[in-house]
Protein backbone atom coordinates (compact mmCIF):
# COMPACT_ATOMS: atom_id res chain seq x y z
CA UNK A 1 0.00 0.00 0.00
CA UNK A 2 1.58 3.41 -1.18
CA UNK A 3 1.96 6.28 1.79
CA UNK A 4 -0.82 9.09 1.62
CA UNK A 5 2.36 11.22 1.37
CA UNK A 6 3.19 9.32 -2.39
CA UNK A 7 -0.82 9.73 -3.46
CA UNK A 8 -0.89 12.08 -6.15
CA UNK A 9 -4.11 13.60 -5.22
CA UNK A 10 -2.77 14.83 -1.66
CA UNK A 11 0.45 15.90 -3.81
CA UNK A 12 -1.89 17.99 -6.17
CA UNK A 13 -3.90 19.32 -3.18
CA UNK A 14 -0.73 20.11 -1.33
CA UNK A 15 0.95 22.19 -4.03
CA UNK A 16 -1.69 24.33 -4.67
CA UNK A 17 -2.54 25.11 -1.09
CA UNK A 18 1.61 26.44 -1.65
CA UNK A 19 0.90 28.38 -4.93
CA UNK A 20 -2.34 29.23 -2.74
CA UNK A 21 -0.24 30.80 0.17
CA UNK A 22 1.38 33.14 -2.05
CA UNK A 23 -1.56 33.65 -4.52
CA UNK A 24 -4.43 34.45 -1.85
CA UNK A 25 -2.69 37.58 -0.33
CA UNK A 26 -1.53 39.06 -3.62
CA UNK A 27 -5.26 38.81 -4.84
CA UNK A 28 -7.00 39.93 -1.58
CA UNK A 29 -4.69 43.03 -1.47
CA UNK A 30 -6.01 44.17 -4.84
CA UNK A 31 -9.26 45.03 -2.86
CA UNK A 32 -7.53 46.27 0.50
CA UNK A 33 -6.51 50.05 -0.48
CA UNK A 34 -4.99 50.36 3.04
CA UNK A 35 -2.95 47.11 1.88
CA UNK A 36 1.20 47.15 1.43
CA UNK A 37 2.36 43.99 0.54
CA UNK A 38 5.85 44.98 1.04
CA UNK A 39 5.88 46.08 4.88
CA UNK A 40 2.69 44.42 6.09
CA UNK A 41 2.32 41.08 7.28
CA UNK A 42 -0.20 38.98 5.37
CA UNK A 43 -2.11 38.57 8.77
CA UNK A 44 -3.27 42.27 8.28
CA UNK A 45 -5.38 40.67 5.60
CA UNK A 46 -7.69 39.22 8.02
CA UNK A 47 -7.71 42.19 10.82
CA UNK A 48 -11.00 43.53 11.96
CA UNK A 49 -10.07 46.74 9.28
CA UNK A 50 -9.88 44.96 5.99
CA UNK A 51 -12.39 44.62 3.87
CA UNK A 52 -11.25 41.17 2.33
CA UNK A 53 -10.66 39.58 6.39
CA UNK A 54 -13.37 37.14 5.85
CA UNK A 55 -12.04 34.97 3.08
CA UNK A 56 -8.33 35.63 4.22
CA UNK A 57 -9.24 33.94 7.72
CA UNK A 58 -11.18 31.42 5.70
CA UNK A 59 -8.06 30.37 4.14
CA UNK A 60 -5.74 30.37 6.97
CA UNK A 61 -8.48 27.74 8.57
CA UNK A 62 -7.88 25.77 5.12
CA UNK A 63 -4.23 25.92 5.10
CA UNK A 64 -3.84 24.93 8.63
CA UNK A 65 -6.39 22.12 8.78
CA UNK A 66 -4.72 20.80 5.72
CA UNK A 67 -1.08 21.11 7.01
CA UNK A 68 -2.25 19.73 9.55
CA UNK A 69 -3.34 16.22 7.45
CA UNK A 70 0.18 16.65 5.66
CA UNK A 71 1.95 16.78 9.27
CA UNK A 72 0.19 13.56 9.70
CA UNK A 73 0.97 12.06 6.31
CA UNK A 74 4.51 13.04 6.45
CA UNK A 75 4.74 11.21 10.12
CA UNK A 76 3.12 8.38 8.56
CA UNK A 77 5.63 7.83 5.91
CA UNK A 78 8.72 8.27 8.01
CA UNK A 79 7.99 6.45 11.48
CA UNK A 80 8.82 2.90 10.17
CA UNK A 81 12.38 3.69 9.27
CA UNK A 82 12.94 7.42 11.04
CA UNK A 83 10.73 7.15 14.17
CA UNK A 84 12.85 10.08 15.98
CA UNK A 85 12.74 12.64 13.13
CA UNK A 86 9.28 11.23 11.88
CA UNK A 87 8.14 12.78 15.01
CA UNK A 88 10.15 16.22 15.22
CA UNK A 89 8.62 16.46 11.55
CA UNK A 90 5.05 15.83 12.65
CA UNK A 91 5.63 18.69 15.30
CA UNK A 92 7.38 21.01 12.87
CA UNK A 93 4.28 20.97 10.63
CA UNK A 94 1.45 20.53 12.70
CA UNK A 95 2.79 23.09 15.48
CA UNK A 96 2.84 25.74 12.53
CA UNK A 97 -0.65 24.37 10.91
CA UNK A 98 -2.17 25.01 14.19
CA UNK A 99 -0.38 27.94 14.87
CA UNK A 100 0.17 29.87 11.93
CA UNK A 101 -3.07 28.79 10.28
CA UNK A 102 -6.00 27.86 12.83
CA UNK A 103 -5.20 29.93 15.66
CA UNK A 104 -4.37 33.16 13.34
CA UNK A 105 -7.11 32.05 11.07
CA UNK A 106 -9.78 31.94 14.23
CA UNK A 107 -8.04 34.98 16.40
CA UNK A 108 -6.95 37.78 14.13
CA UNK A 109 -4.30 40.59 14.24
CA UNK A 110 -5.24 44.08 13.85
CA UNK A 111 -3.83 46.22 11.11
CA UNK A 112 -2.13 48.78 13.89
CA UNK A 113 0.06 46.73 15.83
CA UNK A 114 -0.60 50.03 18.60
CA UNK A 115 -4.15 48.13 18.64
CA UNK A 116 -3.84 45.07 21.27
CA UNK A 117 -6.50 42.93 21.86
CA UNK A 118 -7.03 39.94 23.33
CA UNK A 119 -7.27 37.91 19.77
CA UNK A 120 -4.50 39.63 18.82
CA UNK A 121 -2.12 38.78 21.89
CA UNK A 122 -3.27 34.77 20.87
CA UNK A 123 -2.56 35.10 16.90
CA UNK A 124 1.02 36.96 17.88
CA UNK A 125 1.81 34.06 20.17
CA UNK A 126 0.42 31.51 17.64
CA UNK A 127 2.41 32.33 14.64
CA UNK A 128 5.42 33.11 16.60
CA UNK A 129 5.47 29.39 17.57
CA UNK A 130 3.82 28.54 14.39
CA UNK A 131 7.16 30.09 12.33
CA UNK A 132 9.49 29.23 14.73
CA UNK A 133 8.73 25.41 14.38
CA UNK A 134 8.52 25.56 10.92
CA UNK A 135 11.81 26.52 10.55
CA UNK A 136 12.76 23.19 11.24
CA UNK A 137 10.95 20.99 8.71
CA UNK A 138 14.13 21.86 5.78
CA UNK A 139 16.68 20.93 8.60
CA UNK A 140 14.63 17.76 9.05
CA UNK A 141 13.68 16.83 5.63
CA UNK A 142 17.62 17.28 4.79
CA UNK A 143 18.30 15.11 7.27
CA UNK A 144 16.02 12.41 6.25
CA UNK A 145 17.21 12.93 2.32
CA UNK A 146 20.36 12.27 2.96
CA UNK A 147 19.70 9.35 4.95
CA UNK A 148 17.73 8.00 2.21
CA UNK A 149 20.99 8.97 -0.22
CA UNK A 150 18.56 11.54 -2.57
CA UNK A 151 21.42 14.24 -2.07
CA UNK A 152 19.69 16.60 -4.66
CA UNK A 153 16.37 16.89 -1.99
CA UNK A 154 19.50 16.92 0.71
CA UNK A 155 21.63 19.59 -0.53
CA UNK A 156 17.88 22.01 -1.42
CA UNK A 157 16.43 21.12 2.17
CA UNK A 158 19.47 22.35 3.83
CA UNK A 159 19.91 25.40 1.56
CA UNK A 160 16.62 26.07 1.93
CA UNK A 161 16.74 25.95 6.09
CA UNK A 162 19.97 28.48 5.47
CA UNK A 163 18.00 31.21 3.71
CA UNK A 164 15.00 31.14 5.93
CA UNK A 165 16.93 31.69 8.78
CA UNK A 166 18.51 34.95 7.04
CA UNK A 167 15.15 36.25 5.81
CA UNK A 168 13.53 35.48 9.37
CA UNK A 169 15.75 37.26 10.81
CA UNK A 170 15.42 40.14 8.89
CA UNK A 171 11.45 39.49 9.17
CA UNK A 172 12.55 40.01 12.86
CA UNK A 173 14.36 43.22 12.80
CA UNK A 174 11.87 44.58 10.37
CA UNK A 175 9.56 45.04 13.30
CA UNK A 176 11.96 46.96 15.49
CA UNK A 177 11.87 50.67 15.50
CA UNK A 178 16.21 51.08 14.78
CA UNK A 179 15.69 49.52 11.13
CA UNK A 180 12.58 51.20 10.72
CA UNK A 181 14.75 53.53 8.05
CA UNK A 182 16.31 50.65 6.33
CA UNK A 183 15.53 47.51 4.04
CA UNK A 184 14.62 46.08 7.01
CA UNK A 185 11.32 47.88 7.33
CA UNK A 186 10.27 45.74 4.10
CA UNK A 187 8.51 43.32 6.95
CA UNK A 188 5.85 41.99 4.81
CA UNK A 189 8.34 40.94 2.24
CA UNK A 190 11.07 38.96 4.40
CA UNK A 191 7.87 37.45 5.77
CA UNK A 192 6.78 35.80 2.35
CA UNK A 193 10.78 35.09 1.53
CA UNK A 194 10.80 33.36 4.61
CA UNK A 195 7.65 31.08 3.70
CA UNK A 196 8.96 30.20 0.17
CA UNK A 197 11.74 29.53 1.80
CA UNK A 198 10.42 27.14 4.41
CA UNK A 199 8.20 25.40 1.63
CA UNK A 200 10.66 24.76 -1.21
CA UNK A 201 11.34 20.95 0.32
CA UNK A 202 7.44 20.73 0.27
CA UNK A 203 7.71 22.08 -3.31
CA UNK A 204 10.55 19.39 -4.39
CA UNK A 205 8.88 16.60 -2.79
CA UNK A 206 5.16 17.31 -4.29
CA UNK A 207 6.49 17.79 -7.67
CA UNK A 208 8.72 14.92 -7.57
CA UNK A 209 6.22 12.71 -6.27
CA UNK A 210 3.60 13.86 -9.38
CA UNK A 211 6.49 14.04 -12.26
CA UNK A 212 8.09 10.31 -11.32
Amino acid sequence: MRNIADNRLFNIILLFTIIGEFLVPWILEQFYAAYNGKTMVMSALGSPQSPVRFVYNLWLIWLGGFLTYTAGAYFLSLRARFPVLAVFMLLSIGIFAVGAGLISGFFSVNESKDIITTASKIHGVGAAIGFMALLFFPLLNGIVSFKQKDIMEGIISISSFVLSLIFFACFVMGDKEQFQNTIMKYEGLWERLTLFCLYIPFIYKTMSNLIF
